[in-house]
């Protein structure tokens, strides 16, 4: 018994590992703010000449595609295993990236189509596969920690990204670095994707007791569908909160090479180092957050997230120089990671594991719609008034909702397995 324990425990953590290696490729979507500030630039400085608000556009639409992929993507890898919808995430990420090299500045249509389409879809194939896949492996005091480590990878890309995309643009053009990112993640995507498999039934963790019915929402053990789940009060303000979260997050994300260019007025040129920074602390947050949320419990580590992220945006705009756009960039990461490891492990801690890829879809959806609040927000506001603060006050009011939402329905502590 203890050997087969042993071998079970091996191969949840090959899966987790192989979650993690996933959506390090994934993460692509996280390096757009360089290519995005690459096609801002004139056509004789090796740019497109797009304006801010359309150099936005691909990766909007990547991020809605990504979400609403989110939501046949659970069911099917609920269904037919993480293996197969992975592997085909990864497939059509490449595939899209490379339809992105065909772009040009007269002819936007291959950037829209490959990589907010293709790319988009596959990121929400992949994603959908990963965090379901390695939490079903893991008892419920472990939920939060499994998903921190799982997702971190996602926020972690940009990491390795920022440096290699600057490296590309700078080499190869726009086109090229397409081409490049695109065969790179048809490799690292197709062989993570391999080894995610769903662990045997008999070894699906299985809760002491029930929730308490006064929690709101079903007992774990229940494996709720979505049907049920969006029946519930708890998932009409979950939704909301995660809409908030991702609106704040993404603003951030999606233009952090370019607030940096602005807040400094353009006396701070190596944008990149910053989304690399932004990357590390989104990527620990959301491990930090997930251990965090084991320890204390969702609600409360959820409440503090958000006020921390309130009031970081509440005077985002007064970071001006590299130390405190560096504070500021870090302390937005790690507090929007954190959100990225609290709502799946709501999830599973209120619907259970068994319907996880489905359920956890549909609650995603509140991410793409974030996704495309934030960055077309602060664009059109700093094309129209050249400052991102109204952009960054509007999010922290969002967040300020967020938190007297999140505090008006109480988290539980997740279920321990008996020894």
């Amino acid at each position: 018994m203890g050997v087969s324990r042993r071998n079970g425990a091996n191969r949840g953590w090959t899966v987790v590992a192989a979650g993690l290696g996933l959506n390090l490729a994934m993460g692509v979507l996280f390096a757009w703010s360089l290519i995005g500030r690459a096609l801002a630039e004139p056509v004789s400085g090796g740019g497109f000449g797009w304006s801010r608000t359309a150099a936005t556009l691909p990766y909007t639409m990547a991020i809605a595609c990504f979400a609403l992929v989110m939501v046949p993507a659970g069911r099917w890898q609920d269904r037919f295993g993480p293996r197969r919808v992975a592997t085909a995430g990864a497939a059509l990420c490449g595939a899209g990236l490379l339809v992105a090299g065909l772009g040009r500045p007269d002819a936007p249509a291959a950037i829209l189509l490959g990589f907010g389409v293709l790319s988009g879809a596959g990121i929400g194939l992949g994603y959908a596969s990963a965090t379901p896949a390695a939490v079903k492996w893991f008892g419920p005091e472990r939920k939060g920690l499994i998903t921190g480590i799982v997702v971190s990878g996602f926020g972690l890309a940009p990491v390795y990204l920022a440096p290699l995309t600057e490296f590309l643009l700078a080499g190869r053009g726009i086109a090229g670095a397409f081409r490049a990112l695109g065969i790179l993640f048809l490799a690292i995507g197709g062989i993570s994707a391999r080894f995610l498999v769903n662990p045997p039934a008999a070894r699906m963790p299985v809760p002491a007791s029930p929730l308490h019915p006064s929690a709101g929402g079903l007992p774990a053990e229940a494996d709720g569908t979505w049907r049920q789940m969006i029946r519930t009060p708890r998932f009409a303000s979950l939704y909301l909160q995660f809409v908030a979260a991702a609106t704040a997050g993404l603003m951030i994300i999606g233009h952090a090479a370019r607030i940096v260019a602005v807040q400094s007025s353009g006396t701070i040129p190596a944008g990149f180092l910053f989304v690399g920074w932004l990357a590390l602390f989104n990527a620990g947050g959301r491990v930090v957050g997930g251990f965090l949320s084991d320890r204390l419990g969702r609600y409360r580590t959820t409440v503090a997230v958000f006020m921390a992220q309130a009031a970081v945006l509440f005077f985002f705009d007064r970071f001006t120089t590299g130390p405190g756009l560096g504070l500021g960039i870090a302390l937005a990461g790690f507090n929007y990671g954190a959100c990225l490891s609290l709502f799946p492990a709501t999830a599973s801690d209120r619907w259970g594991t068994k319907n996880l890829g489905a359920n956890y879809g549909i609650l995603f959806t509140a991410w793409g719609i974030g996704g495309v609040i934030g960055p077309l927000l602060a664009g059109r506001i700093a094309d129209a008034a050249g400052s991102y603060g109204p952009a960054f006050r509007a999010a922290g009011t969002m967040m300020l909702v967020a938190a007297l939402l999140a505090a008006g329905t109480r988290f539980p502590r997740p279920l321990r397995l008996k020894e």
